[in-house]
């Protein structure tokens, strides 16, 4: 047919020369990614669909991730550019910086030439940058390692830097991202110094990029919780061109999530639930587990209930409620651990609310703060805020009162959430309009409260 795009002949061909149908050729790689997953030689339990390989042989096949392009190299035993595959950098936009180790015995059966993969490793991040459109605090140049003091880096530090990473995360959970959306940032300023000059092997640079890929999407989480809202946008947009050049369809899942999360924050409710169907079609990529999919199905009705569209809101937590009592797997990635029941209990209070069911919301979210746990306390304390303005909305100041008064406990046990303390200011603000010296005392009280964490 006259116009129609040439597909990806060199994929098909491999293909072909194997005598295999497009639907055999997807078992087969499933079949040796379970192989390879035990042998230590993927970072995860992977598989392929039909509807995957046919757009790996489509006009324009995407840039597989990196789990999938040691599967096809080992299955067709050719490179990657040798299918047909074209990476979405150019040289040009490549830093000098890491060098990798020769591959040990081990590693001998790696297909990728290590010089490419050095480009790959720094091409990625480059054009990320470039992308988000921001100097960012990493673009700063920074003096390389010195001969003298060469920078090593082996699986202890891999071991090291994610678990400070996974710190971070449980700080934010249980204080908020007030004072420490900082330490993040120099943080994740150090990971870019080991990767740009570093020496480390293959294995290890995929290693550092995955920490850095969702190190960038909590930082943005950080500062969005800070009331940093260009900051967070900056950091997510970085995190989404990451997973998007790497082809990592988990942190694109996340980081999308996180987007439609500020989005309804921002008063932005279409776009976050525009992001929550973007993130459902890579979440569908890498077989999401239900709990991935129950917060995705959250967002998205906070995302309809800011927006007012209350049947859209019924239809999305309903399905998020039926995810998440199909519990949780093995399988469930380390950032949805905060999505307990008193948390989807939280919000589809705060939707209730958004929809002006206050009455209904206020049920909700007293019940969410008396189950919710102390590892998730800033949770708890939005939970405490959302319920002081649902409650002054139906009138009942003895609710009101009562999450104010725990809000003010929490505070004094160090959380740091602008975005909670924010809301408290909208509360205070309501209580000083009602002539009740109860209420004049209570707002005088939140007053002396609401601060701003410098």
């Amino acid at each position: 047919m006259a116009g129609t795009r040439p597909r990806n002949q060199l994929l098909r061909q491999a293909r072909e020369s194997a005598n295999l149908t497009q639907e055999r050729c997807a078992e087969k790689l499933t079949k040796l990614a379970d192989e390879l997953t035990s042998a230590g030689r993927l970072t995860r339990r992977t598989s392929v669909s039909v509807r995957q390989y046919r757009r790996w042989e489509s006009a324009v096949p995407p840039w597989p991730h990196a789990d999938h392009r040691v599967l096809l190299e080992t299955f067709f035993h050719r490179k990657i550019a040798q299918l047909g595959f074209t990476p979405p950098w150019t040289e040009d936009l490549v830093p000098t910086g890491a060098v990798l180790l020769e591959p040990g015995p081990d590693e001998e059966a790696e297909h990728q030439d290590p010089a490419k993969r050095r480009h790959a490793l720094g091409g990625a991040s480059a054009l990320g940058l470039a992308a988000a459109g921001h100097n960012l605090p990493w673009l700063t140049p920074t003096a390389s390692a010195s001969g003298h003091a060469e920078l090593k880096i082996g699986g202890d530090e891999v071991s090291l830097l994610r678990q400070a990473a996974y710190d971070l995360d449980a700080i934010d959970q249980r204080f908020g991202g007030g004072r420490l959306w900082r330490s993040a940032r120099a943080h994740l300023y150090w990971v870019h110094h080991l990767i740009e000059h570093g020496t480390y092997t293959e294995q290890v640079g995929r290693e550092l990029h995955g920490i850095s890929g969702q190190l960038t999407t909590s930082l943005g989480w950080f500062c969005y919780d800070a009331e940093e809202q260009a900051e967070a946008r900056v950091y997510f947009s970085e995190a989404l061109n990451t997973a998007m050049l790497s082809g990592d369809d988990p942190l694109a899942t996340r980081t999308l999530s996180n987007m439609a999360r500020q989005s309804v924050d921002l008063g932005k409710p279409r776009e976050a639930v525009r992001f929550c169907r973007i993130a459902e079609a890579h979440a569908f990529e890498w077989e999401a587990p239900p709990r991935v999919r129950a917060l995705l199905a959250i967002r998205e009705a906070q995302g309809h209930a800011r927006g007012g569209d209350e049947l859209g809101f019924e239809n999305a937590i309903k399905r998020s409620w039926t995810l998440f009592n199909k519990g949780t797997t093995d399988r469930d990635p380390d950032w949805t651990g905060f999505l307990n029941e008193a948390e989807l209990t939280c919000l589809e209070g705060m939707c209730r609310s958004d929809l002006g069911q206050h009455r209904r919301a206020v049920k909700l979210l007293t019940t969410s703060a008396r189950m919710q746990d102390i590892e998730h306390s800033r949770n708890r304390g939005m939970c405490l805020a959302r319920l002081a303005g649902a409650a002054l909305k139906s009138r009942d100041f003895d609710h009101t009162a009562y999450a104010a008064e725990e809000s003010f406990r929490l505070i004094d046990g160090g959380m740091t959430s602008t975005r909670n303390l924010k809301q408290l200011g909208t509360v205070r603000d309501g209580l000083t309009r009602l002539p009740d010296p109860a209420a004049k005392r209570l707002s005088e009280k939140l007053s002396g409260y609401i601060t701003v964490p410098a």
